[in-house]
């Protein structure tokens, strides 16, 4: 008699080694089966291994181990996004009735979500200079829970008065998030600080090479971390394991990324800020900048990998300095190994007013760049000349 084959849509032991992969292993799998129901009660009961990849996955979980090593952080979540980031610490933290206060350099999207759609759920939203701890008093309310902030604004690298606002946060007995994606904990460790919940876009610098979308929150305290991961898990803000497994890949390398790249954005700053055709250039370690001192005590004396120029002349310039670029991605993105150009009023900044976009400081030839690891050189050579093309 011949024997039953088994059938093929039966999942197949993985199979066993004495040695161990030297990566770790990508599992998309979006369920995991349990030995029986006690077994599974047990499992939801200690919050112990994985039942559903909505509520986790085992490549979520080692790069939010790898993000929270260099953060100073436990119980790191990992979301899809960093819009999915910010979007689920006011889901877990907020109610009807709640304030926030914000930045008002706050990245584009962020501020549309406090400006247009947390007042569709009754939270009350405004805005203040964050450089200015004075304009940020005067905008709190008896019912502040919470306030947001950029340490380096995004796009016009304004450094924002963190030991002021961390006072007064606590003060008031407001949560403190800081969104660090900019600065990184390479520059800046926002828990060290005093602050309450830390945001990444992890799809920027940590992941480093524009191919994964993902964001990272941390809450110092357990239960607000709870509250986050629920709104995370019940939202379906979930991340997937091929994204976390490349960001994972491109972690390794992050340090040494961002510090080759920083090398290169402060020797680009400064010929640029010498070329003819360049208006002005926004770089925190530079004299010139708005915030010099802050910036230098703040961010242990890292500028970091992004500055901002303004061109002489508007569109038409901006249209010239980005044709002449043409080897440089003109991209609304940052972080890349690849060095990128930002138009803020044409992409970030684009809905709002030239009025309200003026009172930021961004014109329409003010451009955001992302510097990457390339040849410095060969940077300078190719922005300096894209900028005097701009030049009649």
């Amino acid at each position: 008699m011949s024997e039953i084959p088994k059938s093929l849509v039966r999942r197949t032991e993985w199979p066993t080694s004495v040695s161990r992969p030297v990566v770790t292993p990508l599992q998309p799998s979006v369920v995991y089966a349990s030995p029986d129901p006690d077994a599974l009660d047990a499992q939801y009961a200690d919050a112990s291994g994985f039942t559903y990849a909505r509520e986790g996955h085992p490549n979520a979980a080692v790069l939010a181990q790898k993000i929270d090593m260099l953060e100073g952080a436990t119980g790191g979540i990992i979301t899809g996004s960093g819009m999915s980031a910010i979007g689920a610490v006011f889901l877990g933290c907020l109610k009807a009735g709640d304030h926030v206060l914000g930045g008002d350099q706050l990245y584009g999207r962020t501020l549309r979500l406090m400006t247009q759609d947390l007042p569709k759920f009754g939270i009350e939203t405004s805005l203040a200079d964050p450089t200015d701890v004075v304009a940020m008093r005067a905008a709190v309310r008896p019912n502040t829970k919470m306030i947001v902030v950029e340490v380096v604004s995004n796009p016009t690298i304004r450094v924002a008065d963190m030991p002021a606002i961390v006072a007064l946060a606590h003060e008031i007995g407001a949560l403190l998030v800081v969104d660090n994606t900019f600065t990184t904990p390479r520059s800046y460790r926002p828990f060290d600080h005093g602050a309450d919940i830390i945001v990444h876009s992890v799809t920027k610098l940590l992941a480093g090479h524009s191919d994964a979308t993902l964001g990272y929150i941390a809450a110092r305290d357990p239960d607000l971390r709870t509250a986050i991961n629920d709104a995370n898990v019940t939202w379906g803000l979930t991340p997937s394991p091929f994204d976390c497994w490349l960001a994972e890949r491109g972690l390794h390398s992050f340090e040494l990324r961002f510090d080759r790249a920083q090398d290169n954005a402060a020797k680009l700053a400064n010929a640029l800020a010498q070329t003819k055709g360049v208006k002005r250039v926004i770089y925190p370690t530079r004299p010139d900048h708005p915030d010099h001192n802050r910036a230098v005590s703040l961010l242990n004396g890292r500028g970091g990998n992004m500055f901002s120029l303004e061109l002489t002349g508007g569109r038409e310039a901006a249209n010239a300095f980005t044709r002449a670029a043409s080897e440089i991605a003109f991209a609304p993105t940052l972080g890349d190994v690849g060095t990128t150009l930002s138009h803020p009023a044409s992409s970030s900044h684009r809905g709002l007013t030239p009025e309200a976009r003026g009172a930021l400081g961004i014109s329409e030839g003010f451009f955001r760049v992302s510097v990457g690891i390339e040849d410095a050189d060969l940077l300078i050579a190719e922005m300096t000349a894209a900028a005097q093309a701009t030049v009649s």
